[in-house]
Order: C-alpha cells, then sequence, then structure tokens
C-alpha cells in the first residue's frame, strides 16, 4: 500500500491498479520534501496562469505585482525557486522521471507568466520608470536600490527626502529586478531581455525625437544648409545633449544596472543595445558639423559644441564605460578632436580675412575702423571660452616668419612666473595683425595729423575694449601700460602735425620789442593759422570722451597762454585798425571745445568775413557755441 501523506499526483493510488503488482520503492524525506514544493508550486503557478489570458502582452488581467499581490507574487518567486530545486533533484535522482516532466511543464507556464508580469510593469509603469525619475531616484537614494525586508521597506515611506514618485520608481526597479533574477537563474535569460530592449528602445528613441535629435541627418544634408537652419540645429543640440546624458542615459544605465545586477553580461549588452543607435547619432552630430564650411562667425557656435561635450565628458565616460560602448566613448572623443581642429582652421581663416581686407574706403574725420570695431567684437567674444580656447591651442604653437615685437605682447613671463598661455599669445597676434592692417589704412590720408588721429582712435578703441573685458587678464598689465602709451604717441603726433603752425605763429615769449607792424603781421599770420587748423579739422572726430579732453587740454594748455599774454601785451597797438585782433583767449578755447566731434558742416568754418572785430566775434561765439563750451 502507498504510504500515506503522499501529495503528487503522480504517486497517488489508483483503484483499477492490481493488488499483485509491485509497491513503489520507499521515498525518503528528500522525495517528500520535493514532492511537497512542486505541489505548492503547482497551486500557486495554476492559479496565476498567464495561458489563461488571449496575449502574452495583454494587460488588462490581474497583476501579480500589484500593490495588494505584494506578498503573494514574493510567494510565488519562493515557489519558482524551491521548483527549481526540486527540478535539480529529480534529475540526479531519475532524468526520466514523470515528476520531472511534471516541474518542467509548471516552470513553462510560471515562466510565461513573469514574462507577461515583465511586460506588464514596463508599460504600465512607463511613467515611473522614465529616465528622469530612475535619475532622479538613483541619486536621491542609491542605497535603496539594494535588497531590503519588507519592514525596511514600510519604513522609508515616511521618509520626507524620498517622494512618491521615487518610491514607485523604486519599487517598479524592484520587481522587475526580482523577475529578472528569477528568469535569468531559471535560464529564460533571453526572453527576459529581449522584452526589456524592445521596450527601452523606444523609450530612448521616443525621447530623443523629442529632444529634437534626428537619427537620419547626414553630413551631406548638413553641409548644404544654409547657417542659419544650421544653427538652430546646434541650439537644439546643446539644449538635448544636457538632458540626453544627464538624464536619458544616466538613467538607462541605472535601471539596466538595477534590473540586471545579477547578470554583468546580460547587463552590458542590455544596456549598449538600448543606447548606441541613439546615442552615436547624437554625438556625431558635433563632428559633421565641424566637417562644415570654416567661416569666422561659426566658430562661436563650434565652441559651444565644444564646451558642452568637454563640460559633459566626466558624465559621459562612467555612463558608457562597457566594452559594448566604446564605439560611443570614441564617437565623442572623435567630435571634440574634430571641433578642436575646425576651430583652428576657422582662427587660421580669421586672421587671413583680416590680413587681406582690402577696403579703400577712408573713415570719415579719422574714426572706428569698422575692421577695428568686427575684429575686437569677436576677440573679446572670444574670451568667453578662455578654458576650452587654451585646451584646443595648447599644441598649436604660432608661427610666423620674424619675431614676435615684444610691444605687443608684453613680458613672456607672468608675474606668477608662470609662461604666457597658448591663447594669449593667439589673441595678441591677431590683435598686432589688425593693427597692422590698421597702419596701413591710416596711410590713405593725406593729411599727416589725421593719419595719427586716426591710429590713435583704433587703438584707444582697441585699448578700451581690453580694458572692460577679460582681454585684459590674459594679455596683462604691462600689454596694456605699452598700448597706452602708443595711443599717447600718436595723439601727441597729431597735435605737433595739427596744430604746428599754429604754434610757430605765436611770438616768442621773450620777444618784448614787437614793432607795430610786426604786432599786426603777428595777429593776420596767427588768425590765418588758427582758421586754416580749426576749418580743417572741423569734421575730424575722437571718439573716446577721455581722450578727446586730454587732446584738447593739451593744445589749450599750449596754446591760450601764450596768446593771452600776447593778446595783453599788443591788442592796443592795433585796436584802431579793423579786422586784426579776430580772437579773445576765451573765444580760442570755445572754438577748440567745438573740436573733434566730428559734426564740421558751414557754421563751423571760420573766414574773415565772419567778425570784422574782437567785439563782434566775441558777441556771436558765445550764442552760437555756448552750448559746448569745456
Amino acid at each position: 500500500m502507498p504510504r500515506k501523506g503522499m501529495r503528487t499526483i503522480l504517486f497517488k493510488p489508483s483503484p483499477s491498479r492490481s493488488p499483485t503488482r509491485s509497491t513503489p520503492h520507499r521515498l525518503t524525506f528528500s522525495d517528500t520534501l520535493m514532492d511537497d514544493n512542486v505541489e505548492n508550486a503547482r497551486e500557486l503557478i495554476s492559479k496565476w496562469d498567464a495561458s489563461r489570458s488571449s496575449s502574452l502582452y495583454c494587460v488588462d488581467v490581474a497583476n501579480l505585482f500589484a500593490s495588494d499581490n505584494r506578498y503573494e507574487a514574493q510567494q510565488y518567486l519562493n515557489s519558482i525557486k524551491d521548483l527549481q530545486t526540486a527540478m535539480q533533484y529529480y534529475i540526479s535522482q531519475d532524468p526520466t522521471s514523470d515528476k520531472l516532466v511534471l516541474a518542467q511543464n509548471l516552470m513553462q507556464i510560471a515562466m510565461k507568466k513573469l514574462e507577461k508580469e515583465f511586460y506588464i510593469i514596463l508599460k504600465s509603469r512607463r511613467q515611473h520608470l522614465d529616465p528622469e525619475s530612475v535619475s532622479r531616484t538613483s541619486r536621491s537614494s542609491v542605497s535603496e536600490f539594494e535588497d531590503e525586508s519588507e519592514e525596511d521597506e514600510l519604513s522609508r515611506v515616511g521618509e520626507d527626502s524620498i517622494s512618491e514618485v521615487e518610491l514607485v520608481s523604486m519599487d517598479a526597479m524592484k520587481d522587475l529586478k526580482a523577475i529578472a533574477e528569477c528568469m535569468i537563474g531559471a535560464g529564460y535569460g533571453k526572453e527576459c531581455v529581449k522584452i526589456f530592449k524592445i521596450i527601452r528602445k523606444s523609450v530612448v528613441d521616443e525621447a530623443l525625437y523629442h529632444l529634437n535629435v534626428e537619427s537620419r541627418l547626414s553630413l551631406a544634408q548638413i553641409q548644404k544648409m544654409d547657417w542659419e537652419v544650421l544653427e538652430v540645429k546646434i541650439k537644439a543640440w546643446l539644449n538635448a545633449v544636457k538632458v540626453a546624458v544627464k538624464t536619458l542615459f544616466y538613467g538607462e544605465r541605472v535601471l539596466c544596472d538595477q534590473v540586471f545586477s545579477s547578470s554583468p553580461s546580460l547587463k552590458e549588452s542590455c544596456f549598449a543595445d538600448i543606447t548606441r543607435e541613439g546615442a552615436l547619432s547624437l554625438f556625431v552630430f558635433p563632428e559633421n558639423v565641424a566637417k562644415c564650411k570654416k567661416a569666422p562667425e561659426r566658430i562661436f557656435r563650434t565652441l559651444d559644441l565644444y564646451e558642452a561635450i568637454a563640460d559633459l565628458w566626466t558624465e559621459i565616460e562612467p555612463i558608457f564605460d562597457l566594452e559594448s560602448t566604446s564605439t560611443i566613448r570614441q564617437q565623442v572623443i572623435n567630435s571634440l578632436n574634430k571641433l578642436g581642429e575646425a576651430v583652428r582652421a576657422i582662427l587660421t581663416e580669421f586672421e587671413t580675412a583680416i590680413s587681406k581686407f582690402n577696403s579703400k574706403a577712408a573713415v570719415p574725420g579719422g574714426g572706428i575702423h569698422p575692421l577695428t570695431r568686427y575684429v575686437m567684437n569677436y576677440i573679446t567674444f572670444l574670451t568667453d571660452y578662455s578654458g576650452v580656447l587654451t585646451d584646443i591651442l595648447a599644441d598649436w604653437p604660432l608661427t610666423v616668419p620674424s619675431p614676435l615685437p615684444e610691444a605687443y605682447f608684453g613680458s613672456p613671463v607672468s608675474a606668477d612666473g608662470t609662461s604666457t598661455s597658448s591663447i594669449s599669445i593667439r589673441l595678441a597676434w591677431l590683435i598686432l595683425v589688425m593693427l597692422c592692417k590698421l597702419d596701413g589704412k591710416a596711410e590713405m590720408y593725406k593729411d599727416v595729423a589725421l593719419s595719427y588721429l586716426f591710429l590713435a582712435n583704433n587703438l584707444q578703441y582697441v585699448v578700451n575694449k581690453v580694458q572692460k573685458s577679460n582681454l585684459k587678464l590674459l594679455l596683462g598689465d604691462e600689454w596694456m601700460e605699452k598700448h597706452e602709451e602708443k595711443v599717447q604717441q600718436y595723439a601727441s603726433n597729431y597735435e605737433r602735425m595739427g596744430w604746428s603752425k599754429v604754434f610757430a605763429a605765436l611770438p616768442d615769449a621773450n620777444d618784448n620789442q614787437m614793432t607795430t607792424p610786426q604786432v599786426t603781421e603777428c595777429f593776420k599770420r596767427f588768425n590765418s593759422s588758427f582758421e586754416d587748423a580749426y576749418n580743417n579739422q572741423a569734421s575730424w572726430v575722437v571718439s573716446d570722451s577721455k581722450l578727446r579732453d586730454q587732446i584738447k587740454v593739451s593744445v589749450a594748455r599750449k596754446l591760450v597762454p601764450v596768446y593771452r599774454e600776447f593778446y595783453g601785451k599788443s591788442r592796443q597797438l592795433v585796436a584802431r585798425k579793423e579786422g586784426i585782433v579776430r580772437f579773445a583767449p576765451d573765444d580760442l578755447e570755445n572754438y577748440l571745445s567745438d573740436l573733434l566731434f566730428g559734426t564740421g558742416g558751414s557754421g563751423s568754418n571760420l573766414s574773415l568775413s565772419t567778425s570784422s572785430s574782437v567785439s563782434s566775434f566775441s558777441s556771436s561765439s558765445g550764442h552760437s557755441r555756448g552750448g559746448r563750451r569745456r
């Protein structure tokens, strides 16, 4: 007779059996324990049999891993482990036994159910498994991903540091991890991975699409784009890459690491297959941009791309540190190198453009040349990228046919004893190329004094730009001092060439024995020379107010006191001669204050017909120019 308590359906006595048949072998404790495991598993597996639904991917069925079934879900997983233990035992005892067949059938049913549960969790909790939620959860509480007891799980619900969304996200990852470990342990890892890859790759692709990452944008298409269109795409990429690295790819890496933590090979292959295509599409874009036309105006967007990748590299590298994602890391490095090459090529093109600038139009009044404004604004904007430019220019020595003038570079060693940086040398060189070009432009003026005024104006503009920007830190105080001295030198040359005839018309201060004819001739000569100088310079301009005041004060100091003394001594000698004394000392200051604004016009001209005496000139001068007196 069979032993009482036998529960396996394979060994229940049959009423039709003959009493004369042999009795089964005596069951051991291990036999009974394994049979009980199978029976317990059969009860749970039959209850949640997934074959009762019409489709594996139907989510409108009871969810074993729902919040109200969590205890039973854990029991289900435990029963599968017990079932697996029983199968191993049966194999060791009798590989052909009916018990093993039953256990195998139950295992297949259980795997189908877990496969379906895995799919349901990935789909129904997708909003809690989005990369943003996963990455945020990971950063806020990495330790929560480790195995923990039910009491620990309940206690963390009240923690203020973890939001409800994060808790749901953590629970979903724990469920996926539990299912994956169970299926992998049972030899069904491929089925689990297949579902995971399909769903998560669609999440990545959809996210990149919403970030405006165009996966099918080829190099040929990019090269044919108008710059305005390409610039819009670059801006979109700059926004996308931060989200993609910090949230999307990081979140997927965390999810893969957690769900497939029990299998390093599956963890790696999942992440690589899910992200490879999207990541390569994202990171190849900068390389393609770098291969486009090297126009000077494109350098800033090129630097933006370089800076974005360089800043994110410390996060990109650990995310894609797997052997299977080495192609992604290499693509990032390739893009970085190509962008660096593009920046160097654009700077070379920029220097060439300065050298070849061939406009023959002189700037009216000796004002700021458009080339000066453009180049200095360009270089000033470059200083915003001094960090990445230092990296890009580090291994790109400046080669010129002759030694660099020290006056334009200052000391080759800075105050702290370190060598001048590559970016400082490069930017100083570009300024020097421009200043040399301006020297040639100054020769276009027929009046030498105006040429010097033009050089003073433009160099002062350069100095101001350096003073008010990061260029001052890069070029140094010595560079500033030498160029400020150069401005003063140009201003002195202007003064000497523009006012030399007026100064020469003044009498010698030591000449106290002038006759009336000599005094008359001296006044006439002064009137004529001052009138010529004023009329000649009426349309000239000094843009910098400080420099303008310095020049006019310098001229006035050399002119007015000498003239005032001569005027006081001599005007009575010729007082009766009409038109001989045309300017009072104060009138000279008023007229000087009118100069270097670039206003010009007929109203600014002086002529012998405008007044016939000091009194008539004095009464009109205050009326017409009082608003500009200094």
